[in-house]
């Protein structure tokens, strides 16, 4: 036998025959059981590489605190609001970490995060927020419908903090009809007295936690007025993420970062009451590269809002919204289905919709602002869109969202340019669009292509400079399809109505300069396409159109100068 690393299979004794060396059937035994104890070394060796590499991704996955080792209680009674800070600040002391909530149901007040914290809601899992006002103090720095100041904590918060998640399957309400029912009351006695009779303690906390921030007569501070706090608001954050959960019954706007970076918002579920005040769904204010996907919205008022700030206090932080996509969601019950102001102050830019269904807002698509707003809304992209069941516009451009005095042009003007709509359907709708523009400043540059819509009322557009209408159908029960006035620079291809019979003109114009119109094939019995109006009217060319079916293509005011309108078909 060898000395020294002999090999142990060499030492094995198989029974008497096998002394025998030069025996056939021993050297086969003999090899079979060598190649049996390599196949056991290389499996022990394998097993334990994997081992450790488990092991090793374990360790590198940030670990889980549940939050009933902190002294949680899951049982809808328990007030948790401390249990949940000391998971979140062991977590934190330890470089970050996923704060767990197992099925169950948990009483809280305000949640505050930390850097590098994820909270996971499981399947079964309920935070109920507490109802109780007084628990959602002390005041903390928020924004208020685009003006920064006090106020309760949102029922979520972090301030300037990175990389922090809110996820899970599991269920968030916000208990809002305390809240609702509170504002209610100041509503309803300032309705009839003109004035808020007794101020609450909590106004009176406002005033006194803002004195030094603003003024006591500002828009925030009337008497009528109560200052609820949104669900979530993160305040100038970095890398988060709100995914997946379910959210029901804010007391105020729900979703709500503000002044933050990198947010992906994804997977949401979000249901409260049609009548409850200011109840929005998402609303990135003044935030950058933002993603919003495949959420499911119904709310008391606008279903996801792109906002900037409101008048000075938003010019001042001048912190545009911009870089955002919002694609593949549903929006039921809302004032709006995607709304861009009214507060864009800080400006509104690089925006991008798409492939989403509005069942029963009020307004589909939605951009509004007025006069001292200021800040530009510019960059926008609708596309894939289908709407149903709207009560009010389809589409809403406003500039006038409320009603003031001309103005000369200055950084209290709002502006909207640049904005591209395509690939619309519309039906169930009581008009189709509208939009308004100011006497001093127009809406500039926007397009249409491929719309259908059936509407009660038509297209009307007002104070609008640059704006195309590429293969528009608008089926207007009455009243023309188009109706424009006070336009610069307009161009209609292929515009028309499959209800000629209702006697009105397919277009109406009025006081419109620079006009292209062609491409039109109108339908049999369709009895004017284009019916011009007033003596501001000039260089309106006709051509190019299929116009044997109309017994009065062109119809001109009186008022018209004799040369405005040119006609070649």
């Amino acid at each position: 036998m060898m000395s020294g690393m002999a090999n142990p299979i060499n030492k094995i004794k198989f029974g008497p025959a096998m002394f025998f060396s030069n025996d056939e059937d021993v050297k086969i035994r003999r090899n079979t059981m060598k190649k049996e104890f390599y196949r056991r070394t290389i499996r022990l060796a394998l097993t334990g590489i994997l081992i450790l590499f488990i092991q090793t991704c374990s360790n590198s996955n940030p670990p889980y605190y549940n939050v009933c080792d902190y002294g949680a209680i899951a049982d809808g009674v328990t007030k948790n609001t401390a249990a949940i800070h000391k998971a979140i600040d062991a977590a934190a002391s330890a470089g970050g970490g996923t704060i767990y909530f197992p099925a169950g149901e948990y009483l809280t007040g305000p949640i505050h995060l930390k850097s590098n914290i994820v909270i996971h809601v499981d399947a079964g899992a309920v935070l109920k927020f507490s109802d109780n006002f007084d628990d959602y103090l002390p005041m903390v720095l928020s924004r208020w419908e685009g003006t920064t100041g006090m106020n309760f904590s949102p029922l979520f918060y972090g301030y300037q903090l990175e990389n922090i998640t809110i996820q899970g399957r599991g269920l968030l309400d916000g208990q809002g009809q305390a809240w609702w029912d509170f504002y209610g009351k100041l509503r309803k006695e300032y309705k009839q007295y003109g004035e808020v009779q007794t101020q609450s303690r909590w106004q009176k906390l406002h005033l006194e936690a803002n004195k030094n921030t603003l003024q006591p007569d500002t828009w925030m501070w009337d008497n009528n007025n109560f200052l609820r706090p949104p669900f979530i608001q993160f305040y100038d954050c970095k890398n988060v993420q709100i995914r997946d959960v379910t959210i029901i019954n804010s007391p105020f706007w729900t979703v709500n970062p503000e002044l933050c970076d990198n947010v992906t918002i994804t997977g949401l579920s979000i249901k409260n009451p049609p009548d409850s005040y200011n109840t929005d769904g998402i609303n990135p204010s003044s935030c950058t590269n933002v993603h919003i996907s495949n959420c499911h919205i119904s709310v008391g008022d606008d279903c996801i809002t792109l906002k900037s700030g409101r008048d000075e206090d938003g010019r001042r932080i001048g912190r545009p919204a911009e870089n955002i996509t919002i694609t593949n969601c549903t929006m039921l019950n809302g004032h709006g289905g995607v709304v861009i102001g009214s507060e864009m102050s800080g400006d509104v830019r690089k925006v991008t919709i798409s492939n989403c269904i509005f069942d029963g807002t009020d307004r589909g698509i939605r951009l509004k602002s007025m006069r001292g707003r200021g800040g530009v809304v510019e960059e926008i992209r609708v596309s894939n869109i289908v709407m149903k069941n709207i009560q009010l516009e389809a589409i809403k451009m406003n500039m006038e969202y409320q009603k003031t005095d001309t103005e000369p042009v200055s950084e209290r003007t709002p502006k909207f340019r640049n904005i591209h709509i395509s690939n619309v359907t519309a039906s169930q709708t009581r008009q189709a669009a509208n939009l308004l523009g100011l006497d001093e400043m127009s809406i500039q540059d926007v397009t249409f292509t491929n719309i259908n819509m059936d509407a009660r009322r038509g297209f009307e557009f007002r104070n609008v400079d640059d704006i195309e209408f590429h293969h528009v159908t608008i089926n207007a029960e009455t009243g023309p399809a188009l109706m424009g006035t006070n336009v610069n620079n307009l161009e209609l291809n292929g515009v028309k109505t499959q209800y000629p019979q209702n006697g009105a003109p397919v277009v109406r114009l009025k006081n419109t300069r620079n006009v292209y119109v062609h491409g039109a094939n109108p339908l049999p019995g369709t009895k004017e396409y284009l019916a011009v109006s007033g003596p501001e009217c000039e260089n309106i060319v006709v051509t190019g159109n299929n116009f044997q079916h109309v017994k009065n293509p062109v119809v001109l005011g009186r008022e018209v100068p004799s040369q405005a309108v040119i006609q070649n078909q």
